[in-house]
């Protein structure tokens, strides 16, 4: 697993995605792929935002931002 420091950049990048596409919803095997993360980083970066409630996991396994509820659950 990368660094805390690299952890924190992470984060930010993918606050800022989401943040710039409301719509987006991704499965965690998605966001990997987009991201190149590997699958621990990865889960660590999700589990930590939905945690803080900026994201949420929908009936469908994707992860969407907390507060975008156009998209079906």
């Amino acid at each position: 697993m990368p660094a805390a420091d690299t952890l924190w950049d992470w984060n930010q990048v993918i606050r800022s995605e989401y943040l710039e596409m409301p719509g987006l919803s991704l499965t965690k095997p998605q966001a990997r792929r987009l991201w190149g993360l590997d699958q621990d980083t990865c889960n660590a970066l999700i589990d930590s935002m939905v945690a803080a409630k900026f994201l949420r996991r929908t009936s469908r396994d994707c992860y969407v931002r907390n507060d975008d509820r156009s998209l079906a659950s």
